[in-house]
């Protein structure tokens, strides 16, 4: 087991001189704080404080001040000693996860890591364990004159895109395998900029944490190629970046939901959990407002509660894999993106799976086509519904879902709703003076 004494001397050795305490904040914002290396040790057995208030903040950086948190109350940032690595791409920097405690040294009710943490312990004494990867795309962009413009040409797969950001592609595979993260997968996405990095599967925590510093790399490695990285949901007309997230559940070295033809009783439960629980789910995966101009029919992305086989407008897609290979059976659920929390979106996902295997549920049946071409009426027919198409829709959903909520527990489900909605807010009110400025023109 490895220790803040540990750390320290690694931090010695390699030449470190600041460790940055990183965390997740229910609005998906990936914060920290640095401690000198040779504090280190000390914040490990300790903690280190740092006010409640931040995680009452929405996307934009304000909070309700007549929300849950002001300026009074602290908590205890508190690194996980197993998560810690050089930083590549920041000199002479390492970094850290952390799970929030209270000042008492109890898990703190609100902090997204640790609760998690608590459902996979729950989890694992059923003899299940989950594996996940997070698949995310992001764009490129650089500065042309005053404006930004995409880094490279439109085109899946386009060989001209990958060479013109083949440097960039390799330090970011580089950067991430000195962290332990494994680059399985690359490739330039549909729209200009638009680019997807494959990464590794494993346990649920582990994952979770990895998409932190994979996001953190890519960021940060874009900049220092002169590039600007953005995982924005829609950031322009004809682009999309989503994260979806590939998961099984193992019973030891037994993947679960494998089948002897196709997937499982287990994964076919677990699918209809999560169809079930879609709309409140939503809210937990799409946790923006730009995130709903994301979820729309026919654009490669998802926008209806139904499963399928390799089908890519599904909220559930069985990926293809190769014959007799069990291993590689397990769920994509599309409905994600790169604002969301990825503990709170994995602790929503398995809240809603497990619920349909507890319950025993079964999917209706797999769709092999498009839900957005077809009809009203055949889509009423085969029980398929539209997703949320506002994050005022989605948080309403979640608001009324108690199996959603109770996974979350109390406190975070609260905090949570709070903070999503002052984001709803704020978009609103802004709405409501581009209407008025825009139409004092004209009328």
């Amino acid at each position: 087991m490895t220790t803040g004494s540990d750390i320290a001397q690694r931090c010695e050795t390699e030449g470190i001189d600041l460790v940055r305490l990183l965390f997740v904040t229910p609005n998906g914002k990936i914060r920290a704080q640095s401690v000198a290396s040779t504090d280190v040790a000390a914040a490990v057995d300790t903690g280190v404080p740092a006010s409640k208030l931040v995680h009452a903040y929405n996307a934009l950086g304000f909070r309700d001040k007549s929300g849950r948190f002001d300026a009074a109350g602290e908590v205890l940032l508190c690194p996980d000693p197993e998560t810690f690595r050089t930083l590549p791409y920041a000199e002479r920097c390492g970094g850290l996860l952390c799970d929030v405690q209270t000042l008492d040294g109890d898990q703190w009710a609100v902090d997204p890591r640790s609760t998690l943490h608590s459902l996979l312990k729950r989890l694992s004494s059923t003899g299940l364990a989950p594996s996940v990867a997070f698949e995310s795309e992001f764009h490129l962009f650089v500065e042309d004159g005053d404006e930004l413009v995409p880094a490279d040409g439109r085109g899946v797969y386009d060989t001209e895109s990958t060479r013109d950001t083949h440097e960039f592609v390799l330090a970011v595979r580089d950067t991430l395998s000195e962290q332990g993260i494994a680059v399985r997968k690359y490739y330039p996405e549909w729209g200009a900029g638009k680019h997807e990095v494959v990464v590794d599967h494993g346990p649920a925590l582990a994952a979770a944490d990895k998409h932190v510093l994979f996001k953190e790399t890519v960021n940060s490695v874009a900049a220092n190629h002169g590039y600007q990285a953005t995982f924005l949901p829609k950031p322009a007309t004809h682009s999309t970046n989503g994260c979806h997230i590939h998961l099984s559940l193992w019973d030891g070295s037994t993947n679960q939901f494998a089948g002897s033809d196709g997937i499982s009783q287990t994964a076919a439960s677990f699918i209809a959990g999560v169809l079930e629980h879609a709309s409140g789910l939503t809210a937990l995966t799409a946790g923006t407002v730009n995130s709903y101009a994301r979820l729309r029919p026919q654009v490669g992305a998802t926008a209806f509660t139904c499963w399928g086989y390799g089908n890519r407008e599904a909220l559930v897609r069985i990926p293809g894999h190769a014959p007799n290979d069990t291993d590689a059976v397990r769920i994509e659920y599309r409905a994600a993106d790169n604002t969301a929390n990825p503990y709170i979106a994995l602790i929503g996902l398995l809240a809603a799976g497990l619920d349909g295997i507890d319950r025993e549920l079964t999917p209706p049946e797999p769709v092999d086509s498009d839900p957005g071409a077809m009809s009203a009426d055949e889509r009423d027919q085969r029980t398929i519904e539209r997703l949320p198409t506002t994050l005022n829709e989605a948080l309403t959903a979640l608001a009324d879902n108690d199996v959603l909520r109770t996974a979350l527990g109390e406190e975070l489900s609260r905090t949570y709703l709070d903070v999503k909605r002052s984001h709803w807010k704020a978009f609103t009110e802004s709405a409501a003076t581009w209407e008025r400025d825009r139409l004092k023109s004209v009328y």
